[in-house]
């Protein structure tokens, strides 16, 4: 796995989300706190840019619904983000493999 691929760890998270339920940026960035126990908190300046990139990718798709009279842009997982999803989990157990073979965890 390159840098790039670590990098891509935000969109795997959010993919996993989407992929459970359709979901909105808040409540996203509130699942991934809460499924880490608050490892990980995703900010706007990366959860926003990488649902873009994850929309270009069309491995999301999007679509506005209101709720309590707010308009909300929910996401949600494409077939082309379903197969995204599995190669990244892939790849990922392959990288995490790696790195505790080298610090003697395996």
């Amino acid at each position: 796995m390159d840098a790039q691929n670590l990098w891509g760890a935000v969109e795997m998270l959010i993919l996993e989300v989407v992929s459970q339920d359709p979901s909105y940026g808040y409540k996203i960035t509130q699942t991934v706190s809460q499924r880490s126990q608050g490892y990980f908190e995703l900010k706007e300046g990366s959860l926003y840019p990488a649902l873009h990139r994850l929309e270009q990718q069309k491995a999301i798709s999007s679509y506005w619904e209101s709720v309590e009279g707010r308009r909300r842009k929910y996401y949600r997982i494409t077939e082309v983000g379903l197969k995204s999803l599995a190669s990244r989990k892939t790849a990922w157990n392959e990288f995490t493999k790696a790195i505790d073979g080298v610090l003697g965890l395996t």
